[in-house]
């Protein structure tokens, strides 16, 4: 009698458990087309392009100029003293440090640059969503971004009124 009891009572949590559950309301949006759509996103990528190709112009001149050098003395390496020969080899040794410098240093920068102009729009899209969730009751929202973890998107999408909520 006492074990039929604490299965009654076992149901009846269980029972109140998954009607709780289920009045929590779950909505999706996906994340990463909301900031691909965004006007902001667009101008901080054509900003970051800009960049790059600032960074790839110097760096292919720089380059260009050390083959021209190592060209050039590889011409002259029988009609100059083994002194000068070793000072040259020194100063493309030094050309070509600097470029792997300038490389790893522009590709640093460009990471600083993507985080400082990319933060401040996440965050931006992050208190969209929450604004619009919580103005439509929803407990949840899940990214339903391809490769994410939503199985199934047939709920409540918020695309749209947090597309509305940015202005866009």
């Amino acid at each position: 009698m006492t074990q039929m009891r604490n299965f009654i009572i076992a149901l009846f949590i269980l029972g109140f458990t998954t009607v709780a559950t289920a009045q929590d309301k779950i909505a999706h949006i996906n994340v990463s087309e909301l900031l691909k759509n965004m006007p902001e996103m667009t101008a901080a990528k054509t900003q970051l392009e800009k960049l790059s190709k600032t960074y790839d112009t110097d760096y292919r001149t720089m380059v260009e100029e050390f083959q021209a050098k190592v060209k050039k003395y590889e011409a002259e390496v029988e009609t100059v003293s083994e002194k000068m020969n070793e000072e040259r080899s020194k100063e493309v040794q030094d050309m070509q440090n600097r470029i792997v410098q300038f490389r790893d240093n522009a590709g640093k920068e460009l990471q600083q640059k993507e985080g400082e102009l990319v933060k401040p729009i996440l965050e931006k899209a992050k208190a969209s969503i929450q604004k619009v969730a919580k103005a439509k009751g929803f407990k949840y929202v899940l990214d339903a971004t391809e490769g994410g973890t939503v199985i199934v998107a047939e709920g409540t999408n918020l695309y749209n009124d947090v597309k509305a909520d940015l202005g866009f």
